[in-house]
């Protein structure tokens, strides 16, 4: 049976993340409760059109059969893109191998899935070098592009949007002090919960993403028509995006557009007083708020970032 897993993880790599490996969980779960084949369409909540069942409690119940106590995700997967899909693909899976070998072992296949947990929770954290030869700029640059690769490896994820987000919290609560902004976890929609940018400071609403579209345009008019000012912080290939949606808009002018790595390198430079010594200070401190904050708001510790230390 670990074959034929193993197999179905290989052509679905995105099955290494934390929502499928929800859907994986609880749809094993299900075959255990119904019996094999099991049936797709009684998988689907009447109404809300989600995964029966698939939900942090759940998910967490599960584990605790293993010992696991630690949160595989807030939402357990509900709100994950393709949890459907992912339903449906597993299901499908399961039932071609009930038909072929006849039989299942499912306490097998959830402890394979349960192992795929651990290894996710004990995947290694980001690494910033801090190479003196190098300038800030490239420094923030090499780090978001880890980030970047490992979002390619791990379909599905938003590794590099989360790390952007928590960054520019960190740096804000550097510049302002801990305690005088909110932050949520990187899935939480800021409309759906009454606010009006991922951080908000006086009548600024600051706005973080990796790939600007129309709806956060729509979101930046929204905060003019309201007395805002809006600030949209992004990669240099997003700034360039979002600079020609703004264009469109007509509301270019009215909003600021900054590029992360200038936004960061920046005032690193100005807490550190342009002192070598007081910008690695300032770099730590950066990296450590970052890190307690991906601790109190996600679930997934590869997304903390480590500094080498020197020999």
């Amino acid at each position: 049976m670990r074959s034929r897993l193993e197999a179905f993880l290989a052509a679905n790599k995105h099955f290494r993340g934390k929502g499928p490996l929800c859907v994986a969980l609880v749809v094993t779960d299900h075959a255990r409760a119904m019996g094999l084949p099991l049936n797709p369409e009684k998988l689907v909540t009447s109404g809300e059109g989600q995964v029966l069942g698939l939900g942090k409690g759940k998910v967490q119940a599960i584990l605790a059969r293993h010992g696991i106590t630690r949160v595989l995700a807030e939402e357990g997967g509900r709100t994950s893109r393709g949890s459907m899909g992912n339903m449906r693909a597993y299901v499908a899976f399961l039932n071609q191998t009930h038909a072929e070998a006849g039989t299942i072992d499912l306490d097998a296949v959830e402890r394979f899935w349960v192992d795929l947990v651990q290894a996710f929770f004990a995947r290694k954290p980001f690494t910033l070098r801090l190479d003196e030869s190098l300038g800030l700029r490239a420094m923030i640059r090499h780090l978001l592009a880890q980030a970047e690769a490992r979002q390619k490896a791990t379909p599905g994820a938003t590794l590099q949007g989360t790390m952007l987000q928590h960054l520019v919290g960190a740096k804000l609560d550097l510049v302002l002090g801990p305690g005088k902004i909110q932050h949520h976890g990187a899935n939480q929609n800021d409309a759906s919960e009454g606010r009006h940018g991922d951080f908000e400071i006086g009548d600024v609403a600051f706005h973080v993403s990796t790939a600007p579209g129309e709806a956060l345009i729509r979101k930046c008019q929204a905060n003019l028509a309201s007395g805002r000012r809006p600030v949209i912080v992004t990669t240099a290939k997003g700034a360039a995006t979002a600079e020609g949606l703004a264009s469109n808009a007509e509301i270019a002018d009215r909003l600021e557009l900054l590029e992360i790595e200038q936004f960061l390198a920046t005032n690193i430079h100005e807490l550190g007083l342009f002192e070598s010594k007081q910008r690695r200070v300032k770099i730590e401190e950066l990296i450590a708020r970052y890190n307690e904050l991906i601790s109190e708001h996600e679930t997934d510790p590869s997304l903390r970032i480590d500094i080498p230390r020197k020999r």
